[in-house]
């Protein structure tokens, strides 16, 4: 489900115009991260936790080598479900209903199909099929027998054992 479709479902739901949701979950992302750009939590009880984390700055190891490797401070985002979301997702007969229609969404109604131009102003064009040149066939470039020859030596040297050297006595 992308931004456009969570619109049409949440203003299906509820029944409000599309542009009003539209507008509301704008200003919801633009305060949520203005305020956890802050350092502030949001919490939305029983749906998410946004926080911004600030790790401090560490010792590591390269893999490759085993040498050891500064890590800097940094700042992440965290997103956490909370429990009300996780037991929705993990049982989904406890998930709120929807209104039926709301997701997925119900099918377009179906256009009628356009009649075709029987005017006689304008005749239908003639779809011409471009000619492809005829492809030559290839000469075989090895006889039979060279090829036969080929193959056997091929599948001989297939199973053939490896050589074993013997070693220099000194």
């Amino acid at each position: 489900m992308n931004r456009r479709d969570l619109v049409n479902a949440v203003a299906n739901h509820t029944g409000r115009e599309r542009k009003e949701v539209d507008e509301v979950l704008k200003g919801f992302t633009e305060v949520v991260t203005a305020v956890v750009a802050k350092g502030e939590p949001v919490a939305i009880s029983g749906f998410a936790k946004f926080v911004k984390v600030d790790r401090p700055a560490r010792m590591g190891r390269n893999p490759q080598t085993g040498e050891p490797v500064r890590i800097k401070a940094s700042k992440k985002a965290r997103i956490t479900a909370l429990k009300a979301f996780k037991d929705a997702v993990m049982a989904p007969s406890t998930a709120p209903k929807l209104t039926k229609g709301t997701w997925p969404p119900a099918p377009a109604p179906a256009k009628p199909a356009k009649k075709a131009s029987t005017s006689k102003s304008r005749p239908a064009a003639k779809k011409t099929v471009a000619k492809k040149p005829a492809a030559k066939k290839a000469t075989a470039s090895k006889s039979a027998a060279t090829r036969k020859t080929t193959a056997t030596r091929k599948s001989a040297a297939k199973r053939a054992p490896a050589k074993k050297t013997t070693a220099r006595k000194r």
